[in-house]
């Protein structure tokens, strides 16, 4: 595991007419390679700090072939510049020059995407510092990503969400136990895992089933689930795959996301 700093990323935004701005933060998308190095570190960091991975880039970055085809929307602090959160948006017309969409390598993605009629962009990879969790920077983060849906009328979110494995599997398990049917797409829209969470014997009584943050946000969005987990060996983590319908974005959510753009 590297040694994990959590210093400032200074890479200062420079004014621009577009984007998403309050008075302590600003979200926009990345403006050349500084920038975009500013989320790989960040993201390296992060994911270093929370699930022990080592990332071999020379620079301490988080990078991949994927990274040159997104769209990186960052969330600056504005009274020093620092790089507080960074998500990844790769729209669906890129794939024709990435080989496929990065979910692909752990969903065989077949029984959905002929089903989703319209643009789709994938969100992956996002982070925010732990110092910045408190919700302000991440409602910053969201209302420039609902602005970007509805300015380039991209239909569908798609993308992953985590659950920490720990020791074993029981927390997602009870996690999914506790999920409802209509969360979920339709059965033979949904995704088949590469690599199956493993199952339980049993499952204890007082296992929490608390949502991580990530998939809390997007169930109250109403996005839905796209079936079982896949199993990240390296982060030691199950993801969930998530379809969000832009039409059906929850209103009050919708209404509180754009109301900042």
């Amino acid at each position: 595991m590297q040694t994990v700093s959590m210093s400032a990323q200074t890479a200062m935004p420079q004014p621009e007419a577009s984007g998403i701005r309050t008075p302590r933060f600003v979200a926009r998308f990345a403006q050349g390679p500084r920038e975009v190095q500013a989320a790989q570190r960040l993201r390296a960091e992060v994911f270093s700090a929370e699930y022990g991975v080592s990332f071999a880039h020379p620079q301490g970055l988080d990078c991949d072939r994927f990274d040159p085809y997104c769209r990186h929307l960052n969330v600056f602090d504005t009274r020093n510049g620092q790089l507080v959160a960074t998500t990844r948006l790769l729209p669906g017309e890129a794939t024709a020059r990435t080989g496929g969409f990065y979910s692909a390598a752990e969903f065989d993605l077949t029984p959905l995407l002929p089903n989703l009629q319209g643009r789709v962009l994938e969100i992956g990879r996002t982070c925010v510092h732990p110092e910045y969790r408190s919700g302000a920077a991440i409602t910053v983060m969201w209302s420039a990503l609902a602005e970007f849906l509805m300015e380039e009328d991209f239909a569908y979110l798609i993308g992953c969400a985590s659950i920490g494995l720990a020791e074993d599997a029981t927390r997602y398990h009870a996690i999914v136990g506790s999920l409802q049917e209509e969360q979920f797409v339709p059965p033979e829209w949904r995704v088949r895992p590469r690599q199956r969470i493993p199952a339980l014997p049993t499952l204890c009584g007082d296992v929490s089933a608390s949502l991580p943050p990530l998939l809390k946000a997007y169930l109250r969005m109403n996005a839905k689930i796209g079936g079982e987990g896949s199993l990240d060996p390296e982060f030691n983590c199950a993801d969930m795959f998530i379809v969000l319908d832009v039409s059906a974005l929850a209103g009050r959510y919708a209404q509180r996301f754009l109301k900042a753009a």
